[in-house]
């Protein structure tokens, strides 16, 4: 920038007019004012330069960021600044700002498990440089180190991590899976100066044939339960039909014993099963011309004698006279 001021009052002094020697008075006064002119040019960049060197020997760190210098003749120098107002040398030397601030990075890649099955696993770390090392990762990896490091290595760990695992102990030690990698990450990381805060499986998928092969394990796993269900409520229908044979054999064999002991018995449930007749034929909306005794609805007369020549072994009730 002072060069330029300079270059230009150059030119502003050469297109002044020049006075001859019998200019006389014009003479002087031409050159009175290109020395005026001059000083001028020379006070203008001077105070040019200190601008420029004023601007340009001082530079902000802001929140969160770290500065290192690079001398043009001494190299990197070892000190790294903080945040706040710092100071440099106009053009020898030149501030870099890094940003130490956590920042996210994802990855996702296709690695097989230990049972030979395709895993798609997608991993996010959160990192940032060591503050402390920040002159080695510009001098060996520049401001985007973690595009040249981190792809590499999560993919590296990732596969590393998976193949120890079945398929389906992916699913069942997620965590430990997760714990593994982290561990594998973490260490690598820290051979290039970058802290790892946190590594997470964020996504987790298996070939469409594995899908399929699971879908199939499971529908077959629930046809097994459903069949011993039914297998256990057909034994137990079983029991339970026995059971009701078992009593229902029990009361007839009951009600034969006390037929026997007394006949009586069966004149009580004769009365029982008219009542129960008498209500049906009494409720009912139609005309019935049958025989009482069919019905069991005759409790008169000699019904109670045949009832018992019947029960005593005799032919029939309707035995001619």
């Amino acid at each position: 920038m002072a060069q330029k001021f300079k270059d230009a009052f150059q030119k502003m002094a050469q297109n002044l007019p020049k006075g001859g020697a019998g200019g006389g008075g014009g003479g002087g006064r031409g050159a009175g004012a290109a020395k005026a002119a001059g000083r001028a040019a020379s006070a203008l960049m001077v105070a040019g330069g200190m601008g420029y060197g004023a601007y340009n020997s001082i530079f902000t760190v802001e929140g969160g960021h770290r500065a290192v210098i690079f001398n043009r003749i001494l190299g990197m120098k070892d000190t790294v600044y903080g945040e706040g107002l710092n100071f440099n040398i106009p053009w020898f030397e030149r501030p870099v700002i890094y940003d130490i601030r956590t920042r996210p990075v994802n990855l996702q890649t296709l690695t097989g498990s230990k049972d030979l099955q395709m895993v798609t696993i997608g991993v996010r770390v959160l990192h940032r440089p060591d503050p402390n090392q920040l002159v080695w990762l510009y001098r060996h990896l520049g401001l985007n180190y973690d595009e040249r490091i981190l792809p590499s290595l999560m993919n590296e760990c990732a596969k590393a991590c998976v193949a120890r695992y079945n398929a389906n102990e992916l699913l069942t030690k997620r965590e430990e899976v997760s714990a593994s990698i982290s561990r594998e990450l973490s260490a690598r990381a820290r051979g290039f100066n970058v802290v790892l805060e946190d590594v997470a499986i964020t996504h987790l998928s298996f070939s469409p044939e594995y899908a399929k092969a699971v879908e199939a394990k499971q529908v077959a796993q629930q046809d097994a339960a459903r069949a011993k269900y039914i297998v256990l409520g057909a034994i137990q229908e079983k029991k339970t039909i026995i059971t009701k044979a078992r009593g229902e054999a029990e009361s007839t064999e009951l009600i034969g014993s006390a037929v026997k002991k007394n006949p009586g018995f069966m004149k009580l449930r004769r009365i029982d099963a008219a009542k129960d007749i008498a209500d049906i034929v009494a409720g009912s909306g139609n005309k019935i011309y049958l025989n009482a005794d069919s019905l069991l609805l005759n409790l008169l007369g000699d019904a109670d004698d045949k009832f018992e020549k019947s029960v005593n072994g005799s032919k029939g009730w309707f035995k001619s006279k």
